[in-house]
């Protein structure tokens, strides 16, 4: 079962106009809640999408390269190498 945790985010100025504008009756979401997840699953998907991204031009490369240049590497060889 997940955790719900409850934040408090303040916003004020252009910011809060514009989380108002997007809420309510006029804005396409029911509420501000509802608004924030969806920011951040979206967010999570984009985070998601661009190390998927990564992965695969890794891969495209690797593939292309000559047999004799492979090296023969670790799992934590390459884990330390990407988080670098």
């Amino acid at each position: 079962m997940s955790k719900t945790t409850t934040m408090t985010v303040r916003v004020s100025g252009a910011l809060n106009d514009f989380v108002a504008a997007n809420t309510g009756d006029d804005g396409a979401y029911e509420n501000v809640s509802e608004y924030i997840r969806d920011l951040i699953r979206r967010d999570k998907e984009r985070v998601e999408a661009e190390a998927f991204d990564r992965l695969r031009a890794e891969l495209t490369h690797a593939f292309a390269a000559p047999e004799e240049s492979y090296q023969p590497l670790t799992a934590d060889d390459v884990i330390a190498r990407n988080r670098s």
